[in-house]
């Protein structure tokens, strides 16, 4: 079986990083404002063969029996790629074996001429022996491996073009069930599962409090929680792509949990503000649940004083975390070297974000306390 040996460029990674949200937001946006269609979609088909079609999900998604002619294929491509790994290993071994043989023969082989005593002649007839042996088992072991990687060469090639073939079916294969589902009549009503509030959350007044001034704090939070919320959709392709270079190719990456780890690190700073304007973040508490909407507000607005202390505190150790490495050129110690300065730039970012999320809440704290003392 071919190897790759891909490594993501920096640029690409960070390109991602920028560019396919702002695109993910867009076709989110332009698919809200269509009218709600029946059926399977062909986007939907498209996503299913590119991540997953060599499981035949997209022939899944559509119900279409010819799925089940792709899991034949996959299960046989691992199967001998397992062996290829064994043959790997024997490969190695075997050639280990015969240069250790090949040195020793090279350290008793007499010089032309040497009349050897007949326990030294024995001695390098073995050596002789032992030399054509590993050699024999070593080319032995280099046949299976190339035999084992035409193989999966053959199934891997033979499951690229059965894709092939569907990318160009896939657009027939909708309309087909689009038409078959028209004609069995309108789908039965969806039922919506209620919506349950995690206990802990959701339970502060100030998400109803509305001014121009942190209605626009709420929407810098909402965007770019949103914005942020689309990198876990990166984080499916890039563990596909491990998924795929690791037991398809024999290729496994040592940067793709690297910029995973990394981006979830930044979504997490990020995201902060979000979940604080949502009133997600678990309160570990026995008594703020029980307090009026006017008791909650004062409670918020003593505490508020912690809060924006340790922002605060975040803010400048962070801003100075960020300085340091941009200063330096800081990368990571691994073999694929990302920058650390953009990583660590999300930490002052983060805690900006929830420093203004922060003076929101405390102005919304403020005016149902003077509402309710009017």
């Amino acid at each position: 079986m071919p190897e790759i040996n891909f490594v993501l460029p920096h640029w690409l990674y960070w390109g991602a990083l920028l560019l396919f949200p702002i695109i993910a937001m867009a076709m989110v946006r332009r698919e809200q404002q269509r009218p709600k269609r029946h059926g399977p979609s062909l986007f939907v088909a498209y996503m299913f063969w590119l991540t997953a079609g060599f499981l035949g999900l997209h022939r899944i998604y559509l119900r279409s029996i010819w799925a089940a002619i792709f899991l034949p294929v996959v299960i046989a491509i691992l199967y001998f790629n397992g062996i290829d790994r064994n043959y790997r290993e024997d490969v190695s071994r075997s050639r280990a074996a015969h240069e250790t043989a090949v040195v020793k023969l090279h350290r008793i082989e007499p010089s032309p001429g040497v009349t050897l005593s007949p326990e030294a002649t024995g001695r390098v007839t073995a050596a002789r022996e032992a030399e054509a042996t590993t050699k024999a088992d070593f080319q032995t072991a280099e046949d299976k491996l190339k035999s084992n990687g035409r193989i999966v060469s053959g199934l891997a090639i033979l499951l690229g073009v059965m894709l092939l073939i569907d990318a160009f079916l896939l657009p027939g294969l909708v309309r087909r069930v689009r038409a078959r589902e028209a004609a069995a009549g309108p789908p039965p009503p969806e039922l919506m599962p209620p919506d349950v509030t995690t206990i802990g959350t959701g339970e502060d007044p100030t998400r109803r409090v509305h001014t121009r001034l942190t209605d626009a704090l709420d929407g810098l939070s909402n965007r770019v929680g949103e914005f942020v919320a689309y990198w876990a959709v990166l984080s499916v392709f890039a563990y596909y792509y491990e998924v795929v270079a690791r037991y398809f190719l024999n290729s496994p990456t040592n940067w793709v949990h690297e910029s995973m780890f990394l981006m979830f690190g930044m979504q997490y700073m990020l995201s902060g503000a979000y979940g604080y304007k949502e009133d997600q973040h678990v309160r570990v508490d026995v008594l703020y649940s029980q307090f009026s909407v006017r008791g909650k507000a004062i409670a918020d607005i003593i505490t508020s004083v912690f809060f924006f202390i340790f922002i605060g505190t975040m803010l400048w150790t962070g801003w100075r975390f960020a300085s340091d490495a941009i200063n330096v050129g800081e990368v990571s110690f691994t073999e694929w070297a990302v920058q650390y300065w953009p990583v660590k730039l999300t930490i002052p970012i983060g805690a900006g974000l929830l420093l203004l999320q922060g003076t929101s809440k405390l102005i919304k704290d403020i005016i149902i306390v003077t509402r309710a003392r009017a």
